[in-house]
C-alpha cells in the first residue's frame, strides 16, 4: 500500500470518514466517529513518505487536467513523463504543512492535509463523496427543504468540527440546485463537494487559488448577480460584516460556525464585534435571520452508522424580538416551544430519533445538553 488510490480502496471498504498516516502504525480509520487501526502492517517511514508523495502528485494532476491554474513546464514534464520516487528522506527535508484537495474518478474526493511528525511525513485525510447527498438521503428534518428555498435572508449552520456542516450545507445548496432556477455562487476554502448544474447555476470559487480572501470574494460578489451566496465559513469579523451585508442586501446566504448550538451562534456572531457596533448587528441580524441549524451526529442503533440530530431556530417573531430585545438566554425556550414554525430542540429532535427507533436512549442521553430534560421527555412523551 504505497499510494493514496490504495489506501482510499481499503478505507471506502471500512467506510471511514477519515484517515490517519504515520509511520510506525498502520492506517487509523474514523469509522461512525470511532478512531480504528486497519488490519494491516505498520507503515514504514518509506510507505508513509510515498503515500504523502502520491497526494502531492493527485493534487498537481487535477490542477494539470482543469486548465485552471496552468502548471510549470517542470511539473507537466514530471507528471506527463515521469518520475522516480524520491528516494528516503527527499521529502522529508522538503515537505511543509499543505492542505491538498483533488478527486480520485469513480472512488471520492479527498481533502488532505500533510505535515510532519517526529520529524517523519504524515497525512490527515477526509474523504468527501464525489456528489453531494441530499437532505432525504441524509435524514435531515423537511424544515431544512423550506428554509433552502427562502428567497433571501442568511442560514447558519452550526456544529463542532466533524459535525457534517459541510455535508449539510451542500445537501441545502443541492436542494437548490435541484428545485429552483437561481445563479448561485460558492465561496470555499477548500471547496470540497463538487456541483453539478441542475436547474440552477452553480460557480465555485476557491480561496488561494480563484480569490485572495473569503473577504475580497465577498465584496466582489456584489458584482457577480448572485441569488444565493455560500460562504464555506465565517472565519473572521470581516466576513460576519460582509455575510451580513450580503444578506441585508436582498441574497439568500448559507453560511457555517463553530458553536455547540442554535442560540450559542446568535451571541457568537453579537459578541464578535465590539459594544459599540452591537446596535447596528442586532438590526442587521433581525432584519435578515431565516434559520439556524445545530447539529450533532449520533451513532446509530438500528444500522451501521451516525444519524444527526438536528436543532433548528427559525426567526419567528418571538425569537427577533428576544435578540431585538438582547434577552437571547431566553432563545432556548423559545426553541422548546416554536414547533408551529419549524423549530425543534436538540433534546426534541434525540428524543424523535429515539422514538423512530435510530438510536438507543443512551446515546441519546450521552448526545444530550441537557440529559435530565430529555429523562422528562422519555417519561412523559
Amino acid at each position: 500500500m504505497n499510494t493514496v488510490h490504495d489506501l482510499l480502496e481499503m478505507a471506502l471498504k471500512a467506510q471511514a470518514s477519515d484517515v490517519i498516516v504515520k509511520a510506525g502504525s498502520p492506517p487509523i480509520f474514523r469509522v461512525n466517529g470511532v478512531i480504528t487501526p486497519a488490519s494491516v502492517p505498520a507503515l514504514s517511514v518509506q510507505q508513509a513518505e510515498q503515500i504523502v508523495h502520491s497526494l502531492e502528485a493527485a493534487a498537481q494532476r487535477e490542477r494539470l487536467l482543469s486548465a485552471e491554474d496552468p502548471l510549470t513546464e517542470q511539473e507537466i514534464l514530471k507528471l506527463t513523463l515521469g518520475e522516480e520516487e524520491p528516494a528516503y528522506g527527499d521529502l522529508e527535508e522538503n515537505i511543509e504543512e499543505k492542505d491538498y484537495v483533488f478527486s480520485i474518478p469513480d472512488l471520492a474526493r479527498v481533502r488532505a492535509n500533510v505535515y510532519l511528525q517526529h520529524g517523519t511525513p504524515a497525512a490527515a485525510i477526509r474523504i468527501i463523496p464525489l456528489a453531494p447527498l441530499t437532505i432525504d438521503e441524509l435524514e435531515l428534518p423537511a424544515s431544512l427543504k423550506d428554509l433552502a428555498l427562502q428567497p433571501r435572508g442568511l442560514i447558519l449552520v452550526t456544529g463542532p468540527t466533524g459535525s457534517g456542516k459541510s455535508t449539510t450545507l451542500a445537501a441545502m445548496i443541492e436542494h437548490i440546485n435541484r428545485n429552483d432556477e437561481r445563479n448561485i455562487l460558492t465561496i470555499e476554502d477548500p471547496v470540497e463537494f463538487v456541483f453539478q448544474d441542475k436547474r440552477s447555476v452553480i460557480q465555485q470559487r476557491e480561496v488561494g487559488r480563484d480569490t485572495p480572501s473569503f473577504t475580497s470574494a465577498l465584496n466582489a460578489a456584489m458584482r457577480q448577480t448572485p441569488d444565493v451566496l455560500m460562504v464555506g465559513e465565517m472565519r473572521s469579523l470581516e466576513a460576519m460584516e460582509a455575510v451580513l451585508a450580503a444578506a441585508e442586501v436582498g441574497h439568500l446566504v448559507l453560511s457555517t460556525l463553530h458553536t455547540t448550538s442554535a442560540p450559542a451562534a446568535v451571541d457568537r456572531i453579537l459578541n464578535s464585534f465590539p459594544p459599540d457596533r452591537r446596535p447596528q448587528v442586532v438590526s442587521q441580524l433581525t432584519a435578515t435571520l431565516t434559520g439556524i441549524v445545530a447539529q450533532r451526529l449520533v451513532r446509530r442503533s438500528d444500522q451501521e452508522g451516525r444519524v444527526a440530530a438536528v436543532e433548528t431556530l427559525t426567526a419567528s417573531p418571538t425569537v427577533l424580538k428576544l435578540i431585538e430585545e438582547g434577552n437571547t438566554g431566553d432563545l432556548t425556550n423559545a426553541l422548546r416551544e416554536g414547533s408551529h414554525y419549524g423549530m425543534a430542540s436538540m433534546n426534541q429532535s434525540l428524543e424523535r430519533l429515539y422514538r423512530q427507533g435510530k438510536i438507543s436512549e443512551e446515546e441519546a442521553l450521552a448526545n444530550s445538553p441537557h440529559p435530565q430534560e430529555l429523562r422528562q421527555l422519555f417519561r412523559h412523551g
